[in-house]
């Protein structure tokens, strides 16, 4: 990348880093180091130290041993925020911006006026927003409500008001989980952008293709411990996968997705002529036992929302829902659950975990009417059937009376599978089911996907991630509401994204049977 800053030295300098929580390791003799200009990505599985290593160099937590230095000089005192905002700022896949004020609020918060006594001039705070939006290319309009703006404008407010504060290293956590392509490519178009004046970025992310895309420079944590720092160039995907597992790359696909199959079982779900308006028209589906159906769409294509219907998150307006021959009264979640659709929402912070309950208490949110007589709940139940479900999933936690909170990403999800399947439903929607989790953890849980179909049910998966759907027996996408093209397995990436894109006509896209869209 292009740097057309002044040679100096590193913007973060971490070195023999080391954090314990009582028994456990989090970070030991790790290391990393970012130039200025440049893009860096932080990769590893959950649990391999890489949120402690950010809240360190954000001073959020202290180091046990070890040395961080910012261009070259000490990093501030605990407890200095002016001083650690000047350095280095965050941008967390959960936005931190504050829905119900304006983008210039938002980019000056506590900072509206020159002085505690001195009134807020309105006009003078929202010229000073857009001049700060201007010098960084962020066409957002400062008067606009931070809730009406897109999940990518609101990125691009937090990384402005960042550098407001002079900070020139900004660590950018998952930032494309939730952007479409379109908006990644803008994202990154960005990024380059502010390189070139010598901004430099920390970038995580499990996506391994984005890491390629963006970053000249990768280091690899893996169990507490720093492993490599390599040019991106230098690393094959392969070894890349290595480094982060400890284990040889297979080449192969995972066995759950290397043959075709045909399900004959019985129909589970009928769906027809859904639709919700603006959001998605006319979606009609059957799928069978044994099935494992993807609906694949960017963000604007509905089927998010579709998904969400089936569970009862939504209220059609017309169109029924069909589960194992009975009908499904629609826009109620008792019902649903009723019916027997499990549901495995697209963000486990908000809608699947209570981070504070342990496991037991999460994994059997659905099933406390199973767990003693007479709307009791005995703690003995509790925890026999969240042993089980434990067991099943192979979910990593010490027992089941940790807080769902101390587990990593991928347990975390896990919990969520664990609680969509304690009803034992007939039909397992899931949303985008590998967000924000490695590698392995993302075979462990589409395979856990994969087994439930194989047991006698049906399954759904929701996302425009490419390899949730290589999971899938058949993929329909769809493209603003309305399903542009069918794919049975073997289908390639270009022509899915093609189709999800809304290009399918442009290319030799076909359904199931041949015919084309």
């Amino acid at each position: 990348m292009a740097d057309s800053s002044p040679i100096r030295g590193p913007v973060v300098e971490a070195d023999g880093i080391s954090k314990r929580f009582r028994a456990t390791v989090a970070l030991r003799d790790a290391r990393i180091t970012v130039a200025p200009g440049e893009s860096h990505a932080l990769v590893g599985r959950n649990g391999a130290g890489k949120s402690t290593l950010v809240s360190i160099l954000t001073g959020l937590q202290s180091a046990d041993t070890g040395t961080l230095r910012f261009d070259g000089e000490s990093a501030p005192p605990s407890g200095d925020t002016e001083a650690w905002r000047s350095k280095v700022a965050c941008v967390y896949q959960r936005s931190t911006i504050i829905p119900g004020l304006s983008v210039a609020e938002n980019l000056f918060l506590n900072r509206q006026s020159s002085s505690a006594v001195r009134p807020i001039s309105w006009r003078q705070l929202r010229h000073r927003a857009g001049e700060l939006l201007s010098e960084y290319g962020v066409e957002v309009d400062p008067a606009a409500r931070a809730e009406d703006l897109t999940v990518e404008q609101r990125q691009f407010v937090e990384i402005a008001r960042a550098l407001s504060f002079g900070a020139r290293f900004i660590i950018l956590d998952e930032p494309t989980a939730k952007l479409d392509a379109r908006g990644i490519e803008r994202l990154f178009d960005r990024l380059r952008a502010l390189q070139s004046q010598g901004v430099a970025f920390l970038f995580i992310s499990h996506h391994l293709q984005e890491v390629y895309d963006l970053c000249r420079t990768v280091t690899v944590y893996r169990d507490a411990r720093h492993i490599i720092t390599a040019p991106v160039a230098d690393l094959s995907h392969n070894a890349l996968v290595e480094a982060m597992t400890g284990e040889q790359a297979q080449s192969a696909a995972p066995t759950w997705s290397a043959w075709s199959r045909k399900a004959s079982g019985r129909t589970l779900l009928d769906i027809d002529g859904l639709t919700l308006p603006g959001v998605y028209q006319d979606f009609s589906l059957t799928a069978r036992a044994g099935e494992v159906v993807g609906i694949a769409g960017a963000t604007a294509s509905g089927n998010v929302q579709l998904g969400e219907t089936l569970a009862g998150l939504h209220r059609p307006q017309a169109g029924r829902i069909t589960v194992a021959d009975r009908s499904v009264a629609t826009g109620k979640v008792p019902a649903a659950l009723a019916a027997g659709i499990g549901f495995i929402p697209e963000d486990r912070h908000i809608q699947g975990l209570i981070p504070q309950r342990s496991v037991a208490e999460n994994a059997t949110l659905t099933v406390t009417d199973q767990l003693g007589p007479y709307g009791t709940v005995l703690p003995s139940r509790t925890r026999a059937f969240a042993q089980r479900m434990i067991a099943d999933l192979d979910i990593k936690t010490p027992g089941p009376a940790t807080p769902v909170s101390a587990l990593s990403g991928g347990n975390q999800q896990k919990v969520v599978i664990a609680r969509a399947l304690s009803t034992r439903p007939h039909v397992l929607v899931a949303i985008r089911p590998t967000n924000g989790v490695d590698i392995k953890s993302k075979e462990s849980l589409l395979g856990a996907i994969r087994q439930t179909a194989d047991d006698g049910k049906t399954a759904l998966i929701v996302s425009d991630e490419l390899d949730d759907l290589r999971v899938c027996d058949r993929v329909l996408a769809m493209f603003h509401g309305r399903v542009v093209a069918e794919f049975d397995q073997g289908w390639s990436d270009e022509q899915l994204v093609a189709a999800m894109e809304g290009m399918a006509g442009t290319t030799d896209t076909k359904d199931s049977h041949g015919s084309q869209y």
